[in-house]
């Protein structure tokens, strides 16, 4: 891993901890019980960000992240009582963080003039919360854990507010994407280096030595009003690739021996280091070690320093000693590079893949598909038993590899839903109502593809739910409902399919009012009888919307019709239900997949078509009434649609047609073709730009014979039908 790819995984992980952050910020509020663990959990990721951004240099985010921290720090240690306006600003807060995080996975590291402004407020905000409320810190007590001082050398000790650090970085750190140069700037944040001595001692031979490995071990005077906790966390994710000790501000002479009896170095190396740092003088430390100075106890550590100061020479020490295994070439010595050493990572159950990587992937196994395909034409085409049975088994193997390809972009929704405990907050924030979301079916799967662009319809349905469904607290209390409103959030698999439903509470649809404004803009003739259902669908309508007035969630005609586009697009649909008084329920069906699909085949003259195989109710074959566009099938009413005249493909089929019965949003319609072909497991292939406006296909796929195949748009041409079978319908009535 090299820092391009640690940086990728500081993004990635940052991003994770905001969405915690954003979950624990979000639930403190709902359960009082557990708000302590909440609050310490934010702070945990605020801190864990900060502390992140150091080691890559990114100043500003480390310095708006820093105050942060303190704000939370002072609510953790009940300094500071949060609400929820303190709550609304975290939340701010974290979305300026995650702001800055989105500008440096753009690529862009320094800091933005525009995004800076726009913290400032922010800043300002948080600095009231710290001056107000913030009590006097409390004087850090430190003891040190190498020390072997008694009680009467302890009297003696001299504190001049400086720490010494004894690091030893892990030979493995620079394979694991850690910069060593990033932790000592980071250091440097939080206080002044005065003094730092690189040792390479552990540099083996040329001839020998690995140039991805790390052999640096650093001695540092470090001046700070940090405490011990705070200077380990600089080192934390490098804790298991990395020695660390540290002697506190008040220390002495045996410290400083103990110290050297731990540290890996000759005793007169570590003795000339630590002289040379300024922290004890050489000839003292030397006569504590043979034991000639038992009664020193206090050492000056005060003392001027003249090796190494810090700031504008540290980088230089460090490329140093960096700069000297760089030029040093390594022979090939793999084998015996780890052995009799133990090895430090930690085995992890998953990893990290690039999303691309994995669309490459399913990219190769559709290819892999139609060649499977048109093997099996061949080997029926040569009439080879042998072949076919060989066929047949590398088909299982396909079909079993295609399955777990597509396993691994399977996603849980609950990620997703769980945003949307931030946005019922916001909103309901704006609208002044209390409501509250209820989530269920968390662990239902499907494609990353179509978690992503099912985010947007979904926070447009939830939206809709909470300014036109959920009643104000007086109405609802005037009801005998509950003051606090509910939005739910249900996912669940049915058929090959995922089902997502959003419902509330609130008063239902109104259906005299939304048939009043159909008839009003022209969608519906007076007088004419529309069912529930029917009505309730006119809702989806461009442009409809029975909002008094315009808000900025609501009233310009501008969103349903849109979630019903955008989930078309998925090979999906929507439907609405609601009961008056008691809610309305938007039910959105989707595919689980959108890079492979099982459909029929079937044939219209030369040309052939993909229906997709889960709309299928049945095949029969078609009995002609002239001047119909409907059929009588087993005493139910079917329209029809014929596949030939939709796309204007002329001539006339050879032999008996075929109906193919496809249902859609609760709706049958039949699609007269010529031949039935059979089922058939393809990859979908967007159209071209050229092609990509024609109404009725979705997308198109290669067949084993090397054809190009249309997958028709059932959806589409259902509301085609159904508009030809209503006036067909109305001319002539249908007769047993």
């Amino acid at each position: 891993m090299n820092l391009d790819d640690a940086l990728q995984t500081f993004i990635v992980e940052s991003r994770e901890l905001l969405e915690d952050m954003e979950a624990a910020l979000l639930s403190l509020g709902r359960d009082a019980d557990d708000s302590s663990e909440r609050v310490n959990a934010i702070f945990r990721a605020a801190h864990t960000v900060k502390g992140s951004a150091g080691l890559f240099g990114l100043d500003h985010l480390v310095s708006f992240t820093h105050v942060v921290e303190s704000v939370l720090d002072d609510v953790r240690a009940g300094n500071l009582a949060i609400d929820d306006s303190l709550v609304a600003l975290l939340l701010a807060c974290g979305d300026h963080i995650g702001a800055m995080v989105a500008l440096i996975a753009a690529g862009r590291t320094d800091p933005d003039p525009e995004l800076t402004a726009q913290g400032e407020p922010l800043l300002a905000q948080l600095q009231t919360y710290l001056v107000a409320e913030a009590a006097p810190a409390a004087q850090a007590v430190v003891t040190a854990v190498d020390s072997n001082i008694d009680a009467d050398a302890n009297a003696d000790l001299i504190d001049d507010g400086t720490w010494h650090i004894s690091l030893r970085f892990g030979t493995e750190v620079l394979r694991n994407g850690m910069d060593p140069l990033s932790f000592i700037r980071y250091l440097g944040t939080l206080g002044t280096i005065t003094a730092i001595v690189p040792l390479a001692d552990a540099l083996p031979e040329a001839d020998q030595m690995d140039p991805e490995q790390c052999y640096l071990g650093f001695e540092i005077v470090f001046r700070t009003e940090a405490d011990r906790a705070t200077i380990e966390s600089v080192f934390e994710f490098v804790q298991d690739d990395c020695v660390l000790h540290l002697l506190p501000p008040k220390r002495g002479l045996n410290d400083y021996v103990a110290l050297v009896e731990r540290l890996p170095e000759t005793q007169a190396r570590l003795v000339e280091a630590l002289s040379l740092c300024g922290a004890v003088d050489a000839e003292v430390l030397n006569a504590a070690l043979l034991g000639d100075s038992a009664d020193a106890v206090a050492v000056d550590v005060s003392a001027p320093v003249d090796a190494l100061p810090a700031d504008t020479q540290i980088d230089a020490a460090l490329n140093a000693v960096l700069q000297s295994a760089r030029e040093s070439k390594s022979q090939e010595t793999k084998g015996q590079e780890n052995k009799g050493q133990e090895t430090k990572s930690r085995e992890s159950p998953s990893i990290r893949i690039d999303a691309d990587k994995l669309d490459h992937l399913i990219d190769l196994v559709g290819e892999l598909i139609i060649m499977a395909s048109g093997a099996q034409l061949a080997a029926r085409r040569v009439n080879d038993s042998e072949l076919q049975e060989t066929h047949s088994a590398l088909a299982g193997l396909v079909e079993a590899v295609r399955d777990s390809t597509l396993q691994l972009r399977m996603v849980k929704i609950g990620g997703t839903f769980s945003r949307f405990q931030r946005v019922v907050h916001d909103v309901a924030r704006e609208l002044g109502k209390d409501i509250e979301l209820k989530v269920s079916g968390e662990d239902a799967e499907l494609d990353k593809t179509v978690v992503e662009r099912i985010a947007d319809p979904l926070t447009h349905l939830v939206r809709n739910a909470m300014d036109h469904g959920i009643e104000s607290a007086e109405l609802r209390a005037a009801r005998g409902k509950p003051a606090r409103g509910t939005v739910r959030l249900n996912a669940f698999h049915d058929s090959g399919a995922i089902v997502i439903e959003v419902g509330d509470d609130g008063g239902g649809l109104q259906r005299d009012r939304i048939l009043e404004k159909a008839v009003e803009r022209g969608l519906v003739e007076p007088g004419r009888h529309l069912s529930d259902g029917e009505i309730y669908a006119l809702i989806f309508e461009p442009g409809f919307s029975t909002a008094a007035a315009v808000t900025n969630l609501s009233g310009r005609g501008v969103g349903m019709d849109v979630v019903k586009r955008n989930i078309a697009e998925l090979r999906g649909s929507v439907s609405v239900a609601s009961e008056p008084g008691q809610g309305t329920t938007v039910t959105v069906r989707l595919p689980l997949t959108l890079a492979i699909i099982n459909g029929f085949q079937v044939t219209v003259g030369k040309s052939v078509f993909v229906v997709p195989l889960d709309m299928i109710d049945e095949c029969v074959e078609f009995s002609a009434e002239p001047g119909h566009d409907y059929t009588n099938l087993r005493g139910e009413v079917l329209p029809f649609m014929r596949v030939r005249d939709l796309f204007s493909l002329g001539g006339s089929p050879e032999g008996r047609e075929n109906i193919v019965v496809v249902r859609h949003a609760g709706r049958k319609v039949g699609l007269v073709v010529d031949t039935l072909l059979g089922e058939f497991q393809t990859v979908i292939k967007p159209l071209g730009r050229l092609f990509s406006q024609i109404r009725g296909i979705s997308g198109s796929s290669i067949s084993g014979s090397g054809e190009v195949v249309l997958i028709l748009d059932v959806p589409v041409l259902m509301e085609r039908a159904a508009a030809q079978a209503t006036a067909d319908r109305a001319r002539h009535p249908l007769t047993a």
